[in-house]
């Protein structure tokens, strides 16, 4: 029974590669033209046209997913969303789940990817951690992006957590750019992405639910740089509590899908 579930799993996995890829050159059709439209109105037309990939990709899985919402979340101002990283499929999470405006801070390594890295390259703000001179152009460009009114994304943790704790430290750029830009932070954390695809192996998926629960926003406003540890632990106890009780039912939660 057990090679059965295996096989058929295997075989799920390959059926949603082959359909990852064949939207993939559909919405690269898209996303060639709207490269010529300037940084925003270009970048806005891309991500939204990701957000339409994965809504077709992820309904076409059997994967259902859901927003829920500890607290409101107001989408007429910019912000920082700090979620955590365990899963491949926490980018089309962030895709399905983010529906305003953003701009993803995302690895170098991932754009070498045929296809999928010119697509990576156009819709995100990419970083070398390896290069001090690259990381503070990318800190520069997320800035000038939250100055445009676009809210940004990062995983502070920088890599998958694969520590079997509910998160791994956190890096501390996102705190000193909310901090010196006056963003506020939004936490977001994705609880079953690594029940539908575990960090180990490609050939892990299955469908099933996957959930994006928004916290309560963190205001920076009266805060200084000095405070960027303190915002660091605030935003991290958080999210660590969240990652832990998000099986908990609340008759305050707000659900959309």
């Amino acid at each position: 029974m057990k090679i059965l579930i295996k096989s058929l799993q295997v075989i799920y996995s390959v059926y949603a590669f082959l359909l990852f890829v064949i939207l993939l050159f559909v919405v690269v059709l898209f996303v060639i033209p709207a490269s010529f439209a300037g940084q925003v109105k270009g970048g806005n037309f891309i991500y939204r046209t990701c957000s339409i990939w994965a809504d077709i990709w992820l309904f076409l899985l059997g994967i259902s997913a859901k927003n829920i919402h500890l607290a409101p979340h107001a989408a007429d101002h910019a912000c920082i969303f700090v979620i955590n990283h365990i899963s491949y499929m926490d980018v089309p999470m962030v895709v399905k789940s983010l529906r305003q405006p953003i701009r993803v801070l995302a690895k170098v390594e991932m754009s070498k990817i045929p296809v999928f890295g010119y697509l990576y390259r156009k819709a995100t703000v990419m970083v070398d951690r390896s290069s001090a001179e690259n990381r503070a152009k990318s800190v520069m460009r997320l800035k000038a992006i939250l100055r445009r009114g676009i809210s940004i994304v990062i995983f502070p943790e920088g890599t998958f957590n694969t520590t079997g704790e509910p998160l791994k430290e956190f890096y501390s750029g996102a705190f000193r750019i909310a901090l010196e830009t006056n963003t506020p932070i939004k936490p977001v954390i994705f609880p079953d992405t690594v029940d539908r695809m575990h960090y180990d192996s490609i050939f892990s998926l299955t469908p099933g639910k996957s959930r994006a629960i928004f916290l309560e926003e963190v205001p920076v406003t009266g805060l200084t740089i000095k405070d960027a540890d303190l915002l660091k632990q605030q935003v991290y106890l958080m999210m660590e509590d969240a990652l832990i009780k998000y099986g908990e039912e609340s008759g305050q939660l707000t659900v959309d899908s």
